[in-house]
């Protein structure tokens, strides 16, 4: 018994829980790497685990196996059910938004907001923990994800907009945001004016070119892969973009050289997307391919002995479920019966349609036979056929049919393709959105201050601050002095607002000292580039951006621009 209560003892001394009413208990670390599942609920990590333990029988669980310790409870500021804009926003700035909004102050929404929120304070900039460890610390910064880089949860860590989907706001805040390392996919939308900058200012930059980015020994670099995203991992051509195991590993090689520490995000994006897509295989291999690379994470964690791993998903999707109603008897399925089939698939839903559209109709039930291990039937050949995205049927466009009561015959080719890989197995869904579960919480920490049991996402943004020796309300502190209104800042000095010249441009703010017209600053938004005197002879390089907001015609800055015109 004595043995017992010993042993007890010295694990409640080796793992101490942390709650939001116990965060200075919390030992700060040097460095912080968080790592995000988008879109990722409990069902698919159990689905990724089984489908491991099936194909590899000496594996039976994951890396983040043995650091789970809790769950998270994710949402919007005025709704349970969130999408990754608000909830990873809430991760780093501590403050829940709504649908769609990156690092921004939410509008009140009076009694549905589930935090009171200050009206004034809408649509505000809010400073991010990336920014203030980077800002206040010195530390390095990464982003490392496989969507596009300025998608919402990538954005969420370092730019600031109330519309996730205003890239052409986004991605220059990002760039010139001054993030030490980035990987990940978007060559498309990374413009000449962004490439220049980051070649301006030291940077590596790599446009799917593997082999540059492997052997860069550069401590600054940008590689992007795909002209958006980046491939499902199974899809994957592995000798033209690397897994997000390797993006990780070379993020932490560049980042750890800086003797003041770094923060880092790896977030696995496209869980998510084939959850909206209903697609198990890109769920399960996703998942899968984002738990090595939190393998990578907690190798160097335990080595380095100065780093904590925080990782959960920002909300759930898809409902999905290993049992569904129409699959009878499946609780007495074997691990053969539910797994073997589902081990069979070497392509995902995406992957099959663009392996359908690559090669002639005579090669469908090859395809199936070799990446799926079945043929089609014929009333799935049918289907196939005749669906509007199938480029090599032999049924002319106009002579498809688009509907006869059956789901097989409505959708997209990749929505096919997720239907008829699905039907093979017991996995089922309840939608093709997000969903409001709490979501998992695993965690390293060297001296073993972890956040167990259940804490809300606000909790979560108060944890990862108290890492790096920061509260929440330096967070705030931050945001009033680089997110202050213009029209504030510059109340004692003549301001005129300049409209843009093409639709997608953004207006620029010009700032005279009404007794001396040569001191003069004009600025131009999500940059941190401000252009000083009358012919702007002069720069100002900031340490955080500029965000304009369109809703109230304000440009956010920083308060100590005043400086320059006095």
């Amino acid at each position: 018994m004595k043995k017992t209560i010993a042993i007890l003892l010295l694990l409640a001394l080796i793992i101490v829980p942390s709650k939001a009413a116990d965060v200075e208990n919390v030992k700060p670390v040097k460095n912080v790497i968080v790592l995000i599942p988008d879109g990722t609920s409990l069902a698919t990590v159990s689905m990724a685990r089984w489908l491991q333990w099936y194909t590899n029988p000496d594996k039976p669980k994951l890396n983040i196996d043995p650091y789970l310790c809790g769950t998270v409870r994710t949402h919007s500021s005025n709704a349970p059910i969130g999408d990754s804009a608000p909830t990873t926003s809430c991760y780093m700035t501590g403050q829940p938004s709504r649908t769609g909004y990156v690092s921004t102050y939410p509008e009140n929404d009076g009694d549905n907001d589930i935090y009171p929120t200050d009206p004034s304070r809408a649509f505000q900039p809010l400073t991010t923990v990336l920014e203030a460890a980077k800002i206040l610390q010195g530390k390095s910064t990464g982003l490392v994800f496989t969507c596009e880089f300025p998608h919402a949860t990538p954005a969420d860590c370092s730019a600031h907009s109330y519309n996730r989907g205003k890239y052409e706001w986004i991605a220059p805040q990002m760039v010139h945001n001054d993030l030490n390392v980035v990987i990940g996919g978007g060559v498309s939308i990374l413009n000449k004016e962004m490439e220049d900058y980051l070649l301006a200012n030291g940077y590596s930059v790599y446009k799917n070119d593997l082999n540059g980015m492997r052997a860069d020994s550069k401590d600054k670099m940008w590689a992007l892969y795909g002209e958006k995203e980046m491939a499902y991992d199974i899809d994957r051509n592995p000798d033209e973009q690397p897994s997000l195991e390797e993006m990780t590993r070379k993020a932490i090689d560049k980042l750890s050289r800086n003797q003041n520490g770094f923060f880092l995000m790896v977030e696995g994006s496209k869980v998510d997307w084939a959850a909206h897509g209903n697609d198990p295989v890109g769920m399960a291999t996703d998942m899968l391919a984002f738990d090595r690379a939190c393998g990578a994470a907690l190798e160097f964690a335990r080595q380095n002995g100065e780093t904590a791993v925080v990782i959960m998903p920002d909300h759930g999707n898809s409902g999905i479920s290993i049992g569904k109603a129409s699959c009878k008897g499946y609780d007495k399925l074997t691990k053969d019966q539910l797994f073997h089939q589902f081990s069979l698939y070497k392509l995902t839903a995406e992957g099959f349609a663009k392996k359908l559209n690559s090669e002639p109709n005579s090669e469908v039930q090859n395809i199936f036979r070799k990446y799926a291990g079945f043929e089609l039937t014929p009333e799935e050949l049918d289907a196939l056929n005749n669906n509007p995205d199938y480029k090599n049927s032999p049924i002319p466009a106009d002579q498809r049919k688009s509907d006869d009561n059956s789901s097989l015959y409505s959708g997209s080719l990749t929505g096919l393709m997720a239907h008829i890989l699905t039907s093979r197995t017991c996995f089922g869904f309840t939608t093709s959105g997000h969903t409001g579960e709490e979501v998992f919480l695993a965690a390293y920490h060297p001296q073993g201050t972890l956040p167990i049991g259940m804490h809300t996402n606000i909790e979560i943004n108060e944890y990862l601050c108290s890492l790096l020796g920061l509260t929440h309300n330096t967070l705030e502190e931050l945001t009033s002095k680089n997110f202050a209104r213009h029209m504030d800042v510059f109340k004692d000095y003549t301001c005129k607002i300049i409209p843009a010249t093409h639709e997608k441009g953004s207006p620029t703010l010009v700032v005279t000292n009404k007794k001396d017209k040569k001191k003069q600053l004009t600025i131009t938004p999500f940059s941190n580039i401000i252009k000083m005197g009358k012919k702007g002879e002069n720069e100002i390089r900031l340490n955080s951006v500029v965000v304009y907001v369109d809703k109230n015609n304000t440009f956010y800055l920083p308060e100590s621009l005043t400086d320059y015109l006095k």
